[in-house]
């Protein structure tokens, strides 16, 4: 199997002929799915009877009441009440497609008929080997000294994996740098790196962290001289101990904190100097700025050692440099990917290369301004109950009123009773954030979205009179 060449009776017409009739299917399906959509009132009672027992099997609610019946078209996804959203979180930057996108499910039938459902680590489908050219490929386009890959079921393994080549690579040392306000994830040791005192509630902390101020906006150079000092203060205090540095270079659940270049350079080049091996996380931000990844963005090239990604490639990965290839046994899964991911992540990869995502007048930056243009309207008329900054290409944020916890809450809860589906991120301030499917988009979508916002902003302001 191989995105490369045929797949195993890719060329049947049977085959051909099957698709076509399942795509017919499911565009009349997804006809009528192009605007939101009040709930049916004869499906909400038995809606929340269903939404009660699944909070009672996962020992807790879900954070809307979202279950979907199937049924998508681009960002308007429909839910088993008979109500339609017009999806802008996309299970948080993952169905770059949107909903019902008919490359994304091209790839599920070409899997479907391969001989398993998953590959790993013993053997592989040879659609691998294409994914991983790809992303090296991909990643040393600029300069990065990138060489190797190791696929993965989720952005939490591919994080996993890469502090496992930290350590591996720097023997002797037990702790790790990280920035306040930083996410890694939720495994046990992910649980103590990510900065978030709820997330590792009696649980074991086995790996010291050492956290640094991130960047600024508001004050670079002087926060630049507090992260270089605090740096060398933990290192002053454990010489030789600290394995890696881990760098979101934008912070996506810390809320969308932009790192800016001349920042993020000096950071990594004291790094460098120290010897400290650089992370660069990416799960959430691949994709998402003027070039394929963030690094690239900011110019970071000469320091991509250990590189994580996920969410929209739907295989996730870690990619590195020859100086940290492991040991046999080191990492290792018994499920690397499905099928169906390796197909939709080289599907990805190719629509992002085809698609003008990237550069300074691509879709994604056109995305941006004309969000960001939106939004400075609404705070407009409102009289400044939202205010920016506004994030980064495809990762949007604003803040409402205070910037309180509850205030961001409250507005996510209003805009997805009026269609939109965004979620909160930060704390101090509590921001609320969108990440719309970079490849199922287009500006009347943007609009109708900002149309939205702007009724749950109003909402929002009968409710915290100001």
């Amino acid at each position: 199997m191989s995105a490369d060449a045929p797949l195993p009776f890719q060329d049947d017409p049977r085959v051909a002929q099957a698709i076509a009739l399942l795509d017919q299917v499911v565009a009349d399906a997804g006809r009528d799915l192009n605007d939101v959509r009040a709930a049916d009132p004869t499906k909400v009672d038995a809606y929340r009877a269903r939404l009660e027992e699944f909070a009672r099997l996962r020992a807790g609610a879900l954070y809307y009441p979202y279950l979907a019946t199937g049924r998508g078209h681009g960002p308007y996804v429909e839910l088993a009440d008979g109500s339609v959203k017009l999806d802008f979180i996309n299970g948080i930057g993952v169905h770059g497609f949107g909903h019902a996108h008919r490359a994304m499910r091209h790839c599920g039938i070409r899997a479907a008929i391969c001989d398993t459902v998953m590959q790993g680590n013993l053997q592989q489908a040879d659609a691998s080997v294409d994914l991983c050219r790809r992303l090296v490929e991909l990643a040393r386009r600029s300069g990065a000294a990138i060489e190797h890959v190791a696929i993965s079921t989720s952005g939490a393994m591919s994080n996993e994996n890469a502090l496992k080549l930290a350590f591996h690579a720097r023997p002797g040392r037990n702790r790790l740098l990280a920035f306040e306000r930083c996410f890694a994830g939720r495994t046990l040791v992910l649980s103590q790196l990510t900065d978030k005192a709820a997330f590792r509630v009696n649980l074991p902390t086995d790996v010291p962290i050492d956290y640094l101020p991130f960047c600024d906006a508001s004050d670079v150079a002087g926060s630049t001289e507090r992260t270089l000092a605090a740096m060398r203060r933990h290192v002053g205090r454990y010489p030789n101990r600290h394995a890696a540095i881990w760098f979101e270079l934008v912070q996506g659940e810390g809320g969308y904190n932009v790192g800016e270049r001349s920042y993020l350079h000096a950071i990594c080049a004291e790094a460098r100097k120290l010897g400290i091996p650089i992370v660069f996380d990416e799960v959430q931000t691949f994709g998402r700025t003027t070039r394929p990844f963030a690094f690239q963005h900011f110019g970071l090239d000469e320091y991509a050692e250990l590189v994580t990604v996920g969410k929209i490639t739907q295989a996730c990965a870690t990619l590195f440099s020859a100086a940290f290839a492991p040991g046999p046994g080191l990492i290792s899964q018994t499920f690397t990917a499905g099928t169906w991911e390796l197909l939709a992540a080289i599907e990805v990869l190719d629509r992002m290369a085809a698609g003008n995502l990237f550069g300074p007048e691509g879709s994604n930056a056109r995305l941006h301004a004309r969000f960001a243009a939106g939004l400075e309207r609404i705070a407009e008329r409102t009289s400044g109950a939202i205010r920016g900054p506004w994030g980064i290409g495809g990762m949007i944020a604003l803040t409402p009123l205070e910037g309180r916890a509850d205030q961001a809450k409250r507005l996510a809860e209003l805009c997805f009773d009026e269609g939109l589906m965004g979620f909160v991120a930060g704390a101090e301030p509590t921001r609320l954030r969108f990440l719309p499917p970079l490849l199922a988009i287009d500006d009347a979508m943007i609009d109708r979205a900002l149309e939205l916002l702007e009724r749950a902003v109003g909402r929002l302001v009968a409710e915290f009179p100001r």
